[in-house]
């Protein structure tokens, strides 16, 4: 529950990293109403602003409160021996051709009820806000049916309602092919585009809708099938592509305008070209890299070049990613993926906030939401240095400190 819920809060000595750009001197922030009110450096400070405000911090680091923009993080059952397969050798397609993989997530979740899988996922979520989460996506896609599939949005919407977190939902109905429809991908395509798109937009459910480009999953040209459907019910496009092959599916989002394409292990010059041009957010996930012992590296240095936005996100999922800890993302994309610490928390807060179509999010500037952290650190770069819990002093959810050690 929030401890402090005053109109106009004020912190002092903070150094503070505004979501691209560390300030280098030490600040004082001050809030009001739910939104950044000011922010100077604490040598020139007029006291007389500090007038009527609530002293609430002073110290440490402070950032905007941490976006994740790529999770599954409703769903039920676990998936702990599939990861013993891999460990034995077994590839993730073949696990997944057999049955397994994100085929077994949906057994589990198509049983669960709403309320069963709110208590599964309550804790996911609790363990994502204890370390700095303040808003995040939640996609479906462990459904497979009109009805399942609407039943995790509709819990991912109970969620953002039970906790203080913003959260945005995304329609991953293109996430496997269903055992009922096997054989007949078109078909079931066409479901996802004429019943669950329409309802989901209807029931305003979705903010998005992503698809799984690859040969596992769905090919360009279905869907491309899925972005106009999308496109036509005024849905935010994302997708998740070249995660184990190159099948274009990041260019062709981008030809949609696409918000994100995510996971981009094999991605080339032609498609970082097309999303620089279409302002496409690159989402690193690199968890799922970690946890699946892959080899490809995401083309890091192509997409400076291009000045892709980067963004960095848990993928928190019961099969490749069953991990909650987004700072520990921060360490991954930093020892995996060569991104400077900076690069991290950038990818973790305006450019994760840019890849949800938020841009008043993730950053510290005069305007901006009040969503914050204050970190019992001393300089941003340990967030990414250290893989440590319990560093969060504060977090700050629309102007009101839900958090406090």
């Amino acid at each position: 529950m929030p401890i402090q819920s005053t109109s106009k809060q004020l912190w002092r000595d903070v150094q503070v990293f505004d979501g691209l750009v560390q300030l280098d001197e030490a600040m004082t922030v001050l809030v009001e109403g739910g939104r950044i009110a000011g922010l100077w450096p604490s040598r020139t400070f007029d006291e007389a602003l500090a007038q009527g405000a609530v002293e609430v911090g002073s110290g440490g680091v402070m950032t905007p409160g941490l976006v994740d923009c790529h999770t599954h993080l409703v769903y039920a059952g676990n998936r702990a021996g599939e990861f013993e397969q891999r460990l034995e050798g077994v590839s993730y397609e073949t696990i997944a051709r057999n049955g397994g993989g994100i085929l077994s997530s949906v057994r589990a979740t198509r049983t669960a009820s709403e309320d069963e899988l709110i208590a599964a996922s309550l804790p996911r979520l609790d363990a994502l806000l204890a370390d700095g989460v303040t808003t995040l996506e939640i996609k479906s896609g462990y459904g497979l049916t009109v009805e399942s599939e609407l039943k995790m949005l509709r819990v991912a919407r109970r969620l953002g309602e039970l906790r203080p977190v913003r959260v945005l939902t995304t329609l991953l109905g293109a996430h496997a092919l269903p055992p009922e429809y096997a054989g007949r991908a078109d078909d079931y395509v066409s479901l996802v585009c004429d019943e669950m798109i329409p309802a989901a937009a209807r029931e305003r459910l979705a903010d998005a809708v992503d698809v799984f480009c690859e040969g596992i999953g769905f090919s360009p040209a279905q869907c491309e099938r899925v972005f106009q459907a999308a496109r036509a019910h005024g849905l935010a496009i994302k997708a998740h592509a070249e995660q184990l092959s190159n099948l274009g599916g990041s260019a062709l989002a981008a030809r949609y305008g696409a918000l994100s394409a995510d996971h981009i292990e094999y991605l080339d010059e032609a498609g970082v070209r097309a999303m620089a041009e279409a302002g496409t957010v690159a989402v690193l996930l690199p968890g799922a890299f970690h946890v699946l012992r892959e080899t490809q590296l995401p083309p890091i240095e192509l997409l400076r070049q291009y000045g892709v936005p980067m963004a960095v996100a848990s993928d928190a999922n019961p099969g490749t990613s069953p991990i909650c800890m987004p700072t520990l993302m921060a360490n991954l994309a930093c020892t995996l993926f060569r991104l400077t610490p900076r690069e991290a928390l950038a990818g973790m807060t305006a450019h994760g906030a840019r890849a949800l179509g938020l841009h008043d999010l993730g950053c510290i500037a005069v305007g901006a939401p009040a969503d914050l952290c204050l970190w019992g650190i001393r300089q941003p770069a340990e967030l990414a240095y250290a893989v440590q819990a319990g560093r969060l002093r504060q977090r700050v959810f629309n102007g009101v400190v839900t958090y406090a050690r």
